[in-house]
Parts: C-alpha cells; sequence; structure tokens
C-alpha cells in the first residue's frame, strides 16, 4: 500500500467530521454575535429605532405621538360604567357582569396576581411587600404606608364604581393598573373583593338553612 494512503484517509476522516463538530459546538454555545444568516429574509431590514432622530418629520422624532383626536380600533370606550365607573354621573353601585362563580374566581386569579403582594391575600393589608416595607420601616431605611385593609367599613361601604376608579388610577401611594389589568378583570376582582368582605360580615342569613344546624 502507498505511504500517502493513510495519511489522506486520515485527513478525509476529519475533513468529514469538521461540518457535524461545528454545528454541536454552535448548538452548545452563547455568543452576542448574531450568527451567519444565509437566508434572512426579513430578519435585516431598514428601521427606525425608538428614541433616534428621522430628519423626515419637522420634529426630528423618530417615535411619533398620537395624532390628537384620534381613538384607536376598539378602545373608544364610550360605555362610562364599564369603563370608568360611572352611572349618570355618580360612582356605579354595580358591577356591570354577571357575577357567576367563575367570574368570581377570575377575580380571584387576578387579585392574586396584582393585589395580594400588598393587601394580603385575605385582604388584610398583610401582604408580603407590605410586611418587608414595614421591617424596613422599623430600621428606619424606608417610609411606608401601608396599604388599607379591604375590610376597612370604609372600603366596604365604597361604592363598586369608586373602587374601580381606584385600581384604574391608583390612590396615594398605590399605583394605577389601568394599563395592565383589562377593564373587565379589574370588575372581576371587585366582584372577588365583596366575596372576601362578605366572608368576614357574613350574618346567619347567609348561610343555607341545611347547614345552620351544624354552626356552633
Amino acid at each position: 500500500m502507498p505511504k500517502w494512503i493513510l495519511p489522506t484517509l486520515v485527513c478525509l476522516t476529519l475533513v468529514a467530521l469538521l461540518p457535524a463538530a461545528l454545528i454541536s459546538r454552535a448548538r452548545n454555545s452563547h455568543s452576542s454575535t448574531p450568527r451567519i444568516n444565509l437566508v434572512p429574509d426579513m430578519d435585516y431590514q431598514p428601521k427606525l429605532l425608538p428614541q433616534t432622530e428621522n430628519r423626515m418629520f419637522a420634529d426630528g422624532r423618530a417615535m411619533r405621538p398620537r395624532v390628537e383626536g384620534t381613538v384607536a380600533r376598539g378602545q373608544l370606550q364610550e360605555d362610562d360604567h364599564l369603563h370608568r365607573g360611572r352611572d349618570a354621573g355618580d360612582w356605579a353601585t354595580s358591577i356591570p357582569y354577571p357575577v357567576t362563580q367563575s367570574f368570581v374566581e377570575r377575580g380571584r386569579d387576578r387579585f392574586d396576581i396584582y393585589c395580594a403582594l400588598c393587601h394580603g391575600s385575605a385582604g388584610f393589608g398583610d401582604g408580603i411587600i407590605s410586611a418587608r416595607a414595614d421591617e424596613l420601616a422599623q430600621l428606619g431605611q424606608a417610609v411606608w404606608t401601608p396599604p388599607t385593609s379591604l375590610h376597612d367599613p370604609t372600603v366596604r361601604e365604597r361604592p363598586d364604581g369608586h373602587i374601580f376608579n381606584t385600581i384604574t388610577h391608583g390612590i396615594r401611594s398605590m399605583p394605577p393598573y389601568g394599563s395592565q389589568i383589562e377593564a373587565a378583570d379589574r370588575w372581576a376582582i371587585i366582584a372577588y373583593v365583596r366575596a372576601l368582605q362578605r366572608s368576614q360580615n357574613a350574618t346567619i342569613s347567609d348561610v343555607p338553612e341545611d347547614v345552620r344546624p351544624t354552626l356552633r
């Protein structure tokens, strides 16, 4: 066998394994440099990034402000009761949705995400953020306004529309959630808050008759 055959076979084998090695390296490595894109499609296209200059407009802004007097499609929000918690100019005293079990459960889900951190799972204002802020305040490292207990008589007596407005626009140190929680979910949260309040202020008439004899 000629001497050149063995080295040639070794070289050809290494060359054949090279693509597989490169693919394996690419799949298991991380880099801030984008990989080579043989078919770019629309991955690379001319565009203006946020907060950049665009000389096509007189003000030089790439981010165009909203045109005055226009409303995005589906965002007209003509229903004052549904979107603003108002009924004939006053705070609405009812929820504009059927208060079903699934509706209240949806409210509980949203409440646990957005409200319980400060107000606590049962609404007494003892959430984990509130507890931590109280600790820092005692150490002189923070100034903290405790969240109001949802069982406070003042809150229980507030109309549903007033609470809706509070969730939407915030109050005191509580931030607004109108941009994060859809209107329907805000009303669902109110339905769940009313259920929490009822659980702590129930009367014997709220208990089914067949269950009353079992109470102590």
